[in-house]
């Protein structure tokens, strides 16, 4: 039985993480079983976890894979360093990741704009031992700035996201309230107002927020939304998070954009979706 009724889930646009899920294909035949899933839209974290600027031949590899599995990528992570991994993000991290991560801002954004993404995810970074905070968060705060340019001048949005303290410890954005703070801090420096929350509903409620509140209070300032269920971070249907009627109430504040599936499939991804009806899973009119 499908965890979302046809009705209520038609209107929305779900996409695919193709780094969580179909993960059993190499990435280049994801984007196409993808779509054969029934899904026009897909997202990515950072494909080449090793290289902030991949080959040339690689970028062109991929951008192949999407433009003839006929989806649209809505979502690009910048470098996160090893994502999956232990790594949450490079751009507060001193020294060479910070570097690494600079050197990715154009690659990412020129890709993006090749194959008409507008939304580029850039994740914090751990707080390192011996580090002062402080002086990671200005780091961070002139690197996101950096970010957010470059997301300007192709049109796109800059997202910051917060993770959850039981699986990401030392990642400091932890609520929304945190990164939205960030949001306005970046938004403030740039003066190009193209910086948005991504509320990911998992992450939150494993963080024992008040999801209803937060979507009240951050709706606005949200530019991508993604779900699992809680705890597991398994399929809708498969934990005790209300997502369908949590997609409803953000659907009523005003978010009409992507909803990103990125959960963990108990079987091969071409199973991970009967949880959603067929006619719901394509972009909505």
């Amino acid at each position: 039985m499908p965890a979302f009724e046809s009705g209520t889930a038609s209107g929305r646009r779900f996409d695919v993480n193709l780094s969580i899920l179909f993960t059993e294909l190499p990435l280049l035949e994801r984007p196409a079983a993808a779509a054969a899933a029934g899904f026009s839209a897909v997202e990515l974290w950072w494909p080449w976890i090793d290289s902030p600027t991949p080959g040339r031949s690689e970028l062109d590899a991929l951008k192949g894979a999407i433009e003839d599995a006929g989806v649209q990528l809505v979502g690009l992570n910048f470098y996160a360093g090893q994502l999956p991994g232990s790594d949450r993000g490079a751009l507060s991290i001193p020294g060479a990741e910070s570097a690494r991560f600079r050197a990715n801002v154009e690659v990412a954004a020129g890709f993006a704009a090749s194959v008409g993404c507008t939304a580029l995810n850039a994740l914090y970074g751990n707080r390192v031992d011996g580090v002062d905070p402080a002086a990671q968060d200005a780091l961070a705060l002139e690197n996101l700035a950096l970010a957010a340019r470059a997301a300007d001048r192709i049109g796109a949005i800059l997202l910051v996201e917060a993770l959850n303290r039981p699986e990401s410890p030392k990642y400091p954005l932890v609520s929304a309230r945190a990164a939205v703070e960030v949001v306005d801090r970046v938004n403030e420096v740039t003066g190009l107002d193209n910086a948005r929350f991504l509320m990911d509903l998992y992450h939150l409620s494993m963080n024992g927020e008040d999801l209803p509140q937060v979507i009240a209070d951050h709706a606005d300032r949200t530019g991508h939304v993604q779900i699992a269920d809680d705890p597991g971070r398994g399929a809708p249907g498969t934990g005790a998070l209300p997502l369908e009627e949590l997609l409803g109430q953000l659907a009523k504040a005003g978010y009409d954009g992507w909803v990103g599936l990125e959960y963990k499939s108990a079987g091969p991804g071409a199973e991970a979706f009967d949880w959603l009806p067929v006619a719901a899973r394509g972009s909505a009119p």
